[in-house]
């Protein structure tokens, strides 16, 4: 390694220095100052300053995971159409014709999940969709 190589990387070899100081720093001076005190109260879980109660291991409905998801893929379209909305003027007619499309598909998507009662969190809402459905069927 040549002195100009040396020269040249100085900035890198104390970033890496830096960084091994800063994380031996927060590994090794906590134990050194913070307190060895053990307790039956220091044991358990802060929560905001409400005592805990019962296991962390709750069972959600798969409606929170599945309103999420929706959540999720609605708002990376608003992205999407926030990036179309930048570049209107550039994308012009054809452009302007893709998003309707785009926005199509997805309305067609929401209407969809709607009719199949993805969005109900009643259960009397999905219980009267099933007797309705099922009459309709019997017709």
């Amino acid at each position: 390694m040549s002195p100009a190589d040396v020269a040249h990387n100085w900035s890198f070899g104390i970033f890496v220095f830096g960084v091994i100081f800063i994380c031996a720093f927060m590994l090794f001076i906590p134990r050194l100052l913070g307190g060895r005190d053990w307790g039956r109260a220091k044991n358990e879980p802060f929560e905001s300053g409400v005592v805990s109660s019962g296991t962390a291991r709750m069972r959600f409905s798969a409606k929170f995971y599945l309103v999420a998801m929706f959540f999720v893929i609605f708002d990376v379209e608003a992205l999407f159409l926030y990036a179309w909305s930048v570049s209107v003027r550039e994308t012009g007619w054809a452009g302007f014709i893709e998003v309707l499309i785009f926005i199509s598909v997805l309305l067609a998507g929401l209407v969809y999940v709607w009719k199949i009662g993805a969005l109900d969190w009643s259960p009397a809402q999905r219980r009267k969709r099933a007797l309705r459905n099922a009459a309709k069927s019997e017709t």
